[in-house]
């Protein structure tokens, strides 16, 4: 009988605790709460067998199931209380500011000029306007804002 074999004899349905702690410490190193629900089955199934005199081949098959079980529960409620994580339009800045108005400083001229808006100057594409006018950005082509002008009344 090996080390290792005659450990796991020894220590009986500690070796299931032990194994257990090991998993969940592993979820503290490795997060992404996967090990974590095979440490809490290993819990579980040592508290078993230390109420309930069970074969080791019947302390696995329950392992195996309370893992699957587990896992699966635990996905379904990470996933049912999961929200929307961050802004969706992050990596788009422009997209921000569709549908806003601005006044132009510098005119648009053959379809494309500059806008500046806060501390950023941004490229527009559109119909031709003077330098004072509003404007209305309707879109995005990948760094392009799209605008049109909107009429004064």
């Amino acid at each position: 009988m090996s080390l290792v074999q005659r450990l796991i004899y020894e220590l009986g349905p500690w070796s299931w605790w032990i194994l257990g702690l090991v998993l969940l410490g592993l979820e503290i190193l490795a997060p992404g709460t996967f090990f974590l629900w095979f440490g809490i089955a290993a819990v579980l199934v040592g508290t078993l067998a230390l109420l309930i005199d069970v074969s080791w081949q019947l302390e696995v098959l329950i392992f195996l199931g309370l893992s699957l079980a587990s896992l699966t529960a635990g996905r379904m409620v990470l996933r049912r209380n999961a929200k929307d994580e961050g802004d969706p339009r992050l990596n788009r800045r422009g997209s921000r500011y569709i549908g806003r108005s601005f006044v132009l400083e510098e005119p648009v001229s053959q379809g494309s000029g500059r806008l500046k808006i806060g501390d950023t100057v941004w490229r527009i594409s559109g119909p031709d306007c003077p330098a004072g006018s509003k404007v209305r950005v309707t879109d995005l082509d990948g760094s392009v804002l799209l605008v049109e002008p909107i009429e004064s009344t």
